[in-house]
Parts: C-alpha cells; structure tokens; sequence
C-alpha cells in the first residue's frame, strides 16, 4: 500500500525536526564540510553528531564523501537549500508581525487603558 503523500511530508519535515540536523544543514549549503569542520561548528560529541549525520544520510538529503582519511557531507540536491531559505523568509515575516504588535502593546500600555463614557 502507498504512503499518501501528506503522510510522507510529514515524516520528511520530522525528520528535519531537530535543531542539530537543521544546523548541519544550514553549514552544508555552500558545499562540502568536513566532519572534524562540523564539530568544531556545532559543538556537540562526535557520537550526536554522528547520530544526526546517519538520520540525514538515510533519508538522502545528505551524501558522505571519503578523501582518504577525511569524510566530509554535502547536501544532495539544492533543494534543500532552497527550503531552509523559504523557511527564513517565512520566520522573518512572522517574526516582524510579532514585532509589531509587541511595538502595539507597548504603546497601549503607554497611552494607558481605553475609557467608556
């Protein structure tokens, strides 16, 4: 039986759910990293990271590359990229609205409570 296709978003956008992953991500966007690069990036255990690589790995957003004894990631396909700039775009459009009513409640709050006759 096949996966509807809302169901697979939604295992793909798990996947991205954690902020590690999502780092890792955002570093890899403008080409290949070195592991011993990301760790020093991300500041976590090799272990973590480890983990974190494999999960993106498996799901083929990310591929490993061997130079003898240096094993660097990169993204698979620039799609990713561009997903992680639509998701700027949208956080900084939701974070501006924020921004304007907390400036709508401060200036309420300055102006002091609305009065009935």
């Amino acid at each position: 039986m096949q996966v509807p296709l809302y169901q697979a978003k939604a295992e793909f956008f798990r996947m991205l759910g954690h902020p590690v992953r999502i780092r890792v991500l955002e570093l890899l966007q403008h080409g290949p990293v070195p592991v011993r690069d990301l760790l020093d990036d991300i500041e976590i255990e090799p272990s973590s990271l480890s983990q974190q690589l494999a999960v993106l790995r498996r799901s083929g957003i990310v591929v490993s590359i061997r130079d003898g004894a240096t094993v660097s990631y990169a993204l698979a396909g620039g799609d990713v990229a561009e997903l992680l700039r639509a998701a700027r775009r949208i956080l900084t459009e939701l974070l501006a609205g924020q921004t304007e009513l907390l400036a709508e409640l401060r200036q309420a709050d300055v102006v002091g409570p609305a009065r009935s006759s």
